[in-house]
């Protein structure tokens, strides 16, 4: 009777403690998930391997005529990648260039973005007319991606024309042959 009364009162304390362990549980559980997303700004011109262009004017044949600029130039697509801070809700892309040549005005545009891209896509300037100041081409920039490579973003073209004086960088009269000028077109994305 000893021997039972011992096996008996063992197993109503291991069923007590069971019942305990049991009774922490509940219908519902959770944990935590801690994630990440990382601040992006980046852009660039498509293609890649093909992005310096030439451009040029040709000589009229017909004494009193000016200088005529060859055909705009449309083979370049600006694309970006950006997630917004919490701080800057959105994104400008600015255009400048390094050097004035002396008589002429570079024009640029940018299309509305196509391609493969998502998000919150920026909203394209009217025809620029660029200088050494930094100019916003691309305006109202989310968390967005225009797609890589060309036929994705922003078709950018390019455009000469003989300095025309007010409205434009250049005048006329500023205009010198030259064999080749080079000039370097900077975008740049930033926080508004």
């Amino acid at each position: 009777m000893k021997k039972t009364t011992i096996t008996l009162a063992m197993s109503l304390a291991i069923f007590s403690l069971s019942s305990n362990l049991k009774a922490q549980d509940t219908n519902t559980d959770n944990h935590t998930v801690t994630i990440s997303v990382p601040e992006v700004a980046l852009v660039d011109i498509e293609p890649a391997a093909t992005k310096n262009i030439t451009l040029g004017f040709t000589a009229p044949t017909e004494a009193g005529n000016p200088v005529v600029p060859n055909t705009a130039n449309t083979t370049l697509w600006l694309n970006y990648s950006s997630i917004k801070s919490v701080a800057d809700p959105t994104r400008n892309v600015s255009v400048s260039v390094n050097a004035i040549i002396p008589g002429i005005d570079i024009h640029v545009t940018a299309a509305a973005a196509t391609g493969s891209g998502g998000g919150t896509l920026g909203t394209p300037a009217a025809q620029l007319t660029l200088s050494a100041t930094d100019q916003t081409i691309i305006s109202g920039i989310g968390s967005a991606f225009t797609g890589n490579g060309a036929n994705n973003g922003h078709n950018l073209t390019y455009a000469l024309a003989a300095g025309s004086g007010p409205g434009g960088v250049a005048v006329y009269e500023d205009l010198q042959a030259t064999a080749t000028t080079v000039a370097t077109v900077t975008y740049t994305i930033s926080d508004n």
